[in-house]
């Protein structure tokens, strides 16, 4: 059969996007593979198809690139609500988005009649290891030893409806992630596997971050790995409650709001092609 999508991404985080209101994925997985790798796919970090919902304006099922299911994406949420909005398929500001971590509530910047913008409400961070999960003692683990291919780090875990692990580094720039990114990824201390950020640390407001995502590798980009590093940066004091995430991909805007220990992101949302993908 004949598939038709759209390649859209934020921040450089690129997926492949199905309108599941109007077609269903037969094996979503298996399509999420064939369709990921950059020279013999469209090329991806994975598949997103917004389906309708009974608890929200629309859903989000989410693949990665290895086929494994993802429970959310920041960036890929942004472009699930610009899609949504500008295709008709949901015409609420602010739209809800029903995802496997729960329900997301965005706010679209509409400029033109075209969504340019999107700030997502994504909730409060989860800190308890098990709930993260992670496999290590205590009611937190902020700034514990984590000991990886030999050596000593000190990382703080975080889920933002994703496990994380993040790390404080002087320089991250040289950092071979192909060769450290999977011990972290599949280290016995994480059983759902974690995505890990490398951060460089450019002042109170201002962070530098590297990510190794679980089943895709390093990604330009990732808003639930920029989010718990901006928590992390304050469980740890190295930041303020506000920061500005500098990634490969682009910036994106995080604050950990103090008022309701809620969590937003704010970035761009953008449609590179259309296409269509015999599958």
């Amino acid at each position: 059969m004949k598939l038709h999508f759209t390649k859209m991404h934020g921040a450089g985080n690129d997926y492949v996007y199905v309108n599941g209101f109007e077609v269903k994925v037969p094996d979503p997985a298996a399509v999420a593979r064939a369709v990921s790798p950059r020279r013999k796919g469209i090329g991806s970090d994975g598949l997103i198809i917004v389906q309708p919902s009974s608890v929200a304006d629309v859903r989000m099922e989410m693949y990665n690139a290895d086929g494994s299911r993802g429970e959310m994406c920041g960036n890929g949420i942004r472009c699930v609500g610009k899609l949504a909005w500008e295709r008709g398929l949901a015409r609420e500001n602010p739209l809800r988005v029903e995802t496997d971590s729960g329900v997301k509530t965005l706010e679209l910047e509409v400029e033109g009649g075209r969504v340019r913008a999107v700030t997502v409400d994504m909730g409060e961070p989860v800190l308890e290891p098990e709930r993260i999960p992670a496999r290590f003692d205590g009611p937190r683990a902020v700034d514990v030893p984590l000991v990886v291919g030999g050596e000593t780090h000190r990382v703080t875990c975080v889920s933002i409806g994703n496990p994380h692990c993040v790390l404080f580094l002087s320089e991250i720039a040289a950092l071979d992630l192909e060769a450290i990114g999977p011990r972290f990824e599949h280290h016995e201390r994480f059983p759902k596997r974690v995505n890990t950020e490398f951060l460089q640390v450019l002042g109170r407001g201002e962070l530098r971050m590297r990510v190794w995502e679980r089943g895709s590798g390093e990604t330009a980009a990732c808003g639930t790995g920029a989010c718990a590093a901006a928590v992390a940066g304050v469980l740890t004091g190295r930041t303020d409650r506000r920061v500005l995430v500098h990634l490969t991909g682009g910036d994106l805007g995080i604050e950990w709001r103090e008022s309701d220990g809620h969590v937003t992101l704010r970035g761009d949302a953008v449609e590179v092609f259309r296409g269509e993908i015999e599958i």
